[in-house]
Formats: C-alpha cells, structure tokens, sequence
C-alpha cells in the first residue's frame, strides 16, 4: 500500500539526513568489529545505499530494487569479512532507523495505527534487504573460492593476521619464497573495483595483493617506488623483511595508515609518529606536565603551541618557519617568547637541549593540539 503523504515526508527527510546516516554508520560498526575495521567511509557509502533502498521500498513498495543489498553482501564476502559480522552491523543499523522513523513519525502527527502499519510494511521489506544481503554474499563467497585470487588473498590473510606458518607448497603457487624478504604495502582502498585497479599498478613490482582488514594490502617483491596512484589514495610501504617479521610489520603499517594523509609513504618515515601514538594515555600526561598553563579553548594559546610545532619541525631555524606559516621571523621569535613565559619548553635559540628534549616537546605539542 503507497504510504501516506505524511510518511513519505517523513522517509524523504531521513534518506537526506546526514547526521542520521553517521547514527547509522556508528551503530553498525559498535555492533560488528569485523565491520568496524573496514574504512568508515567504506561503511557509510553502503549504509546509505542501504537506507536508501529500504525508504524507496516503503514509499514506493511495487519497485522494490534489492541489487545494492546484493552488491553489499558481494564487497563483504571479497573483503573478507564474516557473514554473522555483517548481519549484525546491518541488524543495528535496520533497528535504530526504525526506531528514529518512528519518533519522526509521531512528532509530525502521524496516528499510532498509520506508524505500525508502515513499521510492518517496511519490516517485510528489510527483511527481504537482508536476505538479498545474504544472496549476494554466499554468491560472491562461491565465486572466490573458485579463484586463484582467493587461494592468494587466503594466504595473504595467513601470512599477515594469524594461522599457521604457510608451507613453502603453499608459497610457491603464489610466487613467494620462504627465504625471500618483501616490502609489507597496506592501502585505504577497500572498493573492490578501486582494489583491482590498484592491484594491477603493483603487481608491476612483483608479489601479491588482495584485501586483508577491508582494505587492499600485499607483499611486493620490491618497493613499488613511483606507482601511480589516484589523487586522493594513501599507500604505506615498509622496508623489506622476511617472512616471519611481517605480522609485525603489517601492524606496524596499519597504525601508519591511521596517521598518514594522502600519497606514498615509507613506513620509516613515520616511525617517531607511529612510537608516540602507541602511548596515548603517556601523551596525556607529559602534555598537561608541560602545557598545563595552556587553555585549549584560547584561540592564542593554540597559535602559539602551533607555532612552536612548526619551528620545531623545521629544525628550530626562524627564518623558514616563518616562510611555512607566511609570517615575519620576528612575529615568530615573539610567539615562542610568549610560550616561554608560560610553559616550561627549551625552546630559545641556541638553549643547548637534548635531542629528547625536543623530542617531548614536539610530542606535547602535538598531542594537545589534538593530532593523536
């Protein structure tokens, strides 16, 4: 039966409700770890895709289109995520926006009798979302397992995440060496067609690929130094290591991936990062013994702890942190002496400190200007 006009506003206004699709999102990743660990954005573009095929059913119940929910389950399954897992983060999200469309519901005046009969209808066909979820899954599921690319993702997953040491039977198919040392590559990629694309680009230095944690990772022959990469793609490439190193080294380029922007990174490059970040609550506290006196609402206390970030990245030298933050090198010596006076940071010219004095004042700085 059309819904009524009332309803359908109601539908319209939440298939456009931003801050409802991050409930929604955040919902179905506390719900599902294994969700959770793909890209937020990952899980937000098949949410929406979601949200909004169950609000055109229940407006419009005679053109039902279940093919997202179908290339939902598909993406999971190639990404190595459980069924019970997805079921969960999709049970989640299902339960909170009924729950919000029925608050909407009531609060414009829509009759009791009218919400249950729309709540009913729209159950019947979110039920049917789900078991298309699972059509799709146990479809792409079969597919995979007829593939060499699985075998090798399979062996991927076993080298990197857990499970008993491949046997060299195992590594040959794959082209990998039981001595052989290989650059651990973790990307942000998790759309299976954006995987492949990448993968082909890769595969040009050797190795294998496919997606571990939701996201496209491999183990390349040699570092792929100058892989052309879309504009808005993060890779993180570790040195080469042998076999029994790379679990740690896996990890070691997932925390990277969460520090990192955008474009080719080394993992040694952000190796002072990745060691800070592994100590959150040490951050906590050398930041309040060190800036104890700054106020992080004071919009002139962040830009001096943000100049003195700069000054120290920049090898404590004036002149090009003034070029970096477009300023006059007097207007920098000005905020450091300022930060002097309140805080008991070595930062003056020619102070004479340790190199592990800089480096506390650099980590300070930089997590209580919130970059943890």
């Amino acid at each position: 039966m059309p819904a009524s006009p009332l309803i359908r506003q109601v539908l319209d206004a939440m298939a456009a409700d931003e801050a409802l699709l991050d409930d929604l999102v955040k919902a179905a990743r506390s719900q599902s770890p294994e969700v959770a660990r793909l890209p937020e954005a990952e899980n937000r573009r098949h949410v929406q895709f979601l949200l909004s095929a169950a609000l055109r059913a229940a407006t419009n119940p005679d053109n039902a289109d279940y093919t997202t929910a179908e290339a939902l389950g598909a993406d999971r399954a190639a990404q190595g995520v459980p069924l019970a897992d997805l079921l969960s983060g999709v049970q989640a999200g299902r339960t909170l926006a009924a729950r919000f469309a029925v608050e909407r519901a009531r609060a414009v005046g829509v009759p009791d009798d009218v919400i249950l009969e729309t709540v009913l209808e729209a159950e019947r066909y979110t039920g049917a979302l789900e078991r298309h979820v699972v059509k799709g899954y146990h479809a792409a599921e079969l597919q995979l397992s007829r593939t060499v690319r699985d075998a090798r993702t399979q062996l991927l997953r076993t080298l990197l995440l857990a499970g008993h040491p491949p046997t060299p039977e195992e590594l040959r198919p794959a082209g990998l060496r039981p001595d052989g040392r290989y650059s651990c590559v973790v990307s942000d990629v998790s759309d299976p067609a954006r995987a492949r694309t990448l993968e082909q680009a890769l595969l040009e230095f050797g190795g294998v690929y496919g997606l571990v944690e939701g996201r496209l990772t491999g183990l390349a022959a040699r570092p792929p130094t100058g892989v052309a990469l879309d504009g808005d793609v993060l890779l993180v490439v570790a040195p080469p290591a042998a076999l029994p190193e790379l679990r740690e080294v896996h990890r070691l380029c997932t925390a990277a991936s969460r520090l990192a922007g955008r474009g080719y990174h080394d993992l040694t490059e952000l190796a002072g990062e990745i060691a800070l970040g592994a100590q959150p609550l040490l951050g906590d506290l050398l930041a309040a013994d060190l800036l104890g006196e700054l106020d992080p609402g004071n919009a002139f206390h962040r830009e001096l702890a943000a100049t003195a970030l700069t000054y120290l990245d920049h090898g404590r030298r004036l002149r090009p942190t003034a070029d970096a933050l477009h300023l006059h090198p007097n207007t920098v010596r000005y905020r450091l002496d300022r930060l002097i006076e309140l805080t008991p940071l070595p930062l003056a010219e020619n102070s004479g400190g340790r190199v592990l004095d800089s480096v506390r004042s650099w980590w300070a700085l930089h997590h209580w200007l919130g970059g943890r």
